[in-house]
């Protein structure tokens, strides 16, 4: 019999007639498995490249549409060059961001907002793939979602500060300083919802927010995105009207097919800025064309309008008759925020089969109206801004006043909404409970 010394392990003892253990036996050497983390086990990559690389992605497919665009432009005046091209895709993408641009004609900061969106979007994703990337899927960890967001907004914003330089080389004027800090606070919003939601703060943060703030956050959201719908409708209803005047202004350029396609691509990029201005116009503020300008549905003052085709679309004068309808659209909006509101709740309270109580009906509603009106106030200002310098300085909605009315308006919609279905609709009986399985025997 073989000794075994006090400092040897009992497992290392031999065993008599025993050959090698087979793997998975208690003392054999056991593979530890990889800490799952709710995503597969893999290199992870440095923070400094992932944010580089998703930020370039985001930069460049935001980017070559409006290159391409720019050459159709030049392609119809046979004068296409590719150099060309690039630099004005820049100065485009730029603005696409809210970076004005200085030109011989003045100031040019009207945003096109399709192609804004378009950029947020890419760098919410570019949010998401960093956080994958860096291994922080799923960590619930606020630091993290503002790391990987502030990262990639450095990154975005080294692209917008060398996008302002080659641009200053072709004789556009842009602040290297300000298209550095635009894109830095741009890319860091865009990308921290994105981070949040991979990360899982997005969640968190609605775990611990009280039950009357998620609803009225709900609300207000619904309520806002109703009424910006009611405005693109009025919008694409006005320039159907409009449409063969909008058909002569593209005609009259006379730059051919690629031009004329150019040209209609442009139109669409400002598409929601038209949406947001007729959302203004249904509310009340209005919007301008220029200095000394008002479009409101009590009162049509322009002048020479630039030959843009959405133009085609502006009233002819005050709204009267059936027209007088489109006052009652907001409010209608809101009573349709307020009666989805009260219908949920009621749901939620359909097992108690009693209506729910005023307050918690009656508090979202209430604090729907500064959620829609910061939503529509934002963006009424990223709608507005110059057409260069002298008479269409001002070309847009007042922001503030947007805000203000649609908060108001909103509030005292949802409120009647939401209270109309407290009254007129009672929770649903669900029934009696299912008998147990040996009963029903």
């Amino acid at each position: 019999m073989s000794s075994v010394t006090p400092d040897q392990p009992r497992s290392a003892a031999p065993r008599v007639g025993a050959g090698p253990r087979p793997p998975g036996r208690p003392g054999s050497a056991r593979r530890v498995p990889a800490p799952r983390s709710g995503e597969p086990a893999r290199r992870r990559a440095p923070l400094a490249v992932a944010a580089a690389v998703a930020a370039g992605g985001a930069a460049l497919t935001s980017w070559l549409p409006v290159a391409f665009v720019f050459w159709l432009f030049q392609l119809s005046e046979d004068a296409a060059s590719l150099t060309g091209a690039l630099r004005a895709g820049l100065a485009g993408w730029l603005l696409g961001h809210g970076v004005p641009l200085t030109t011989v004609a003045g100031p040019f900061g009207l945003a096109p907002l399709a192609l804004t969106a378009l950029a947020l979007w890419r760098l919410t994703r570019a949010g998401v793939h960093t956080s994958r990337a860096v291994g922080a899927r799923g960590a619930r960890s606020p630091r993290r979602a503002l790391i990987v967001a502030g990262a990639v907004g450095v990154a975005y914003a080294v692209l917008g500060v060398l996008a302002a330089l080659l641009v200053g080389t072709g004789g556009t004027g842009v602040s290297p300083v300000r298209a550095g800090l635009t894109l830095a606070v741009v890319g860091t919003l865009a990308a921290l919802v994105g981070a949040a939601r991979t990360v899982g703060v997005a969640g968190l943060f609605a775990e611990r927010a009280a039950a009357p703030l998620r609803d009225g956050v709900r609300t207000g959201l619904v309520a806002g995105l109703l009424l910006l719908g009611a405005g693109a409708g009025a919008a694409g209803l006005a320039v159907a009207t409009g449409g063969g005047d909008a058909a002569d202004l593209i005609g009259a350029y006379r730059t051919g097919v690629a031009g004329q396609a150019g040209i209609t691509l442009v139109s669409l990029a400002y598409a929601p800025n038209a949406a947001i201005w007729s959302t203004s116009y249904l509310l009340g503020p209005g919007f301008a064309v220029g200095t000394d300008t008002a479009v409101r549905t009590s009162e049509v003052s322009v002048g020479a309008l630039p030959a843009v085709p959405l133009l085609a679309g502006l009233p002819r004068g005050p709204v009267d008759g059936l027209g007088a309808g489109l006052l009652a659209v907001p409010v209608l909006a809101g009573m349709i925020a307020g009666w989805l509101l009260a219908r949920r709740l009621l749901r939620l309270a359909a097992d108690e089969r009693t209506p729910p109580p005023w307050r918690p009906v009656l508090v979202p509603a209430v604090l729907a109206g500064p959620v829609a009106g910061l939503l529509l106030g934002l963006a009424a200002a990223a709608s507005a801004g110059p057409l260069g310098a002298g008479r269409l300085a001002q070309v847009g909605p007042v922001a503030w006043q947007v805000g203000a009315v649609a908060a108001a308006i909103t509030a005292v919609g949802a409120v009647l909404g939401a209270a109309a279905t407290r009254v007129l609709v009672r929770p649903r009986d669900p029934g009696p409970p299912p008998r147990p399985r040996a009963a029903r025997r």
